[in-house]
């Protein structure tokens, strides 16, 4: 059963939307103005919102702004409620965020019939977790990798969103590109699936063919996500999957692989992903080392800006490097309470 959240400071508007609900055999929670439906949202539990444009301490249009900027488990579907029907008004509620519009007065009717296109959007995102699963099955075969996929997807996320919000950066991000490199990103090392054992779960340093053998990983990887790729041509969050498999290896002065590419001739997707996988594979305790702290981690990725990785992309780092700790600290504790 879906759980919607309606927001609305009018009491009989608030009243009217619930019954019309329940009677349609939704679960409904109510809230007066936004900064509530944001600590209710926060729970987790309700992924449908019915608000209203017009409210005290946090308005609808500012309530989506905040969905936006929360790092929700789910997608977080908005159906503004407004009598604002000028061109202008819509631009700035999609803006927001806001993913649908119910003009007032509305007819029951319609309102249902966009919840339900809603439930319809949301029940796609069973394929971000079918994703998910498919590299946490990967990442199965190397037992001391941890909480990596979850990190590293939280640090691509943050290089991308600030990259999209900088001016000095000037190659263009699509609006939807932060989320797509959150949802994608963890697919970045599908294609060990291919590696022998005796090569991947090695203790120590790999021979020279050993790690031969070990970097077709990203062309293994590409050729399982292009076969996708020519069966759903067009799909975006496919083709952003198989570059990141393929160039996240990657250097931007041209010594990585497999390819050598140089510069901006490495998909900008491979460059947000190579600094967010080595930074947690640096702060990360392996079979053949210690974590190092983040201050060196910080100065060894330093030293490779222009090198190894991106100068915007580092300098990104830089920028965030507080939130790097933040998620760092949270997947520290969420191990430690899962070994208690």
């Amino acid at each position: 059963m879906t759980k919607i959240l309606i927001v609305d400071d009018d009491d009989l508007a608030l009243e009217a939307l619930h019954h019309l609900l329940t009677r349609a055999g939704y679960e409904v929670i109510t809230k007066t103005n936004g900064v509530e439906a944001l600590e209710e949202l926060q729970a987790g539990e309700c992924r449908l919102v019915v608000s209203d444009w017009m409210m005290p301490e946090m308005d609808g249009v500012e309530l989506c702004r905040q969905i936006r900027k929360q790092d929700f488990p789910g997608y977080v579907y908005v159906i503004l409620l407004t009598s604002r029907d000028r061109q202008e008004d819509t631009l700035e509620g999609l803006s927001a965020g806001a993913d649908d519009f119910v003009t007032k007065p509305f007819e029951p009717a319609e309102l249902l019939a966009r919840i339900r296109i809603g439930e319809r959007i949301l029940s796609l995102e069973t394929r971000d977790v079918a994703i998910f699963a498919m590299a946490k099955l990967a990442e199965s075969r190397d037992p001391e990798t941890g909480e990596h996929l979850e990190r590293m997807r939280s640090y691509s996320r943050i290089i991308t969103e600030f990259l999209a919000n900088d001016d000095e950066f000037d190659e263009p991000i699509h609006e939807d590109f932060p989320r797509l490199i959150y949802l994608t990103s963890p697919l970045h090392d599908i294609g060990k699936v291919g590696i022998p054992d005796c090569v991947l779960l090695k203790p120590g340093r790999l021979s020279d063919r050993e790690f031969e053998i070990m970097k077709t990983h990203t062309t293994i990887g590409a050729a399982t996500l292009d076969a996708a790729v020519r069966q759903y041509p067009g799909v975006a969050y496919l083709l952003l999957a198989r570059n990141i498999a393929l160039t996240h290896h990657e250097r931007f002065d041209g010594s990585g692989y497999p390819g050598g590419l140089v510069g901006r001739d490495i998909p900008l997707c491979g460059r947000i992903v190579a600094l967010a996988d080595v930074y947690d594979a640096l702060t990360s305790k392996r079979v053949y080392k210690q974590a190092f702290a983040h201050d060196i981690s910080r100065s060894m990725i330093l030293e490779e800006s222009g090198k190894h990785f991106d100068p915007n992309v580092a300098r990104a780092f830089i920028h965030c490097e507080e939130q790097f700790l933040d998620v760092r600290g949270a997947h520290a504790e969420l191990e430690l309470s899962e070994v208690s």
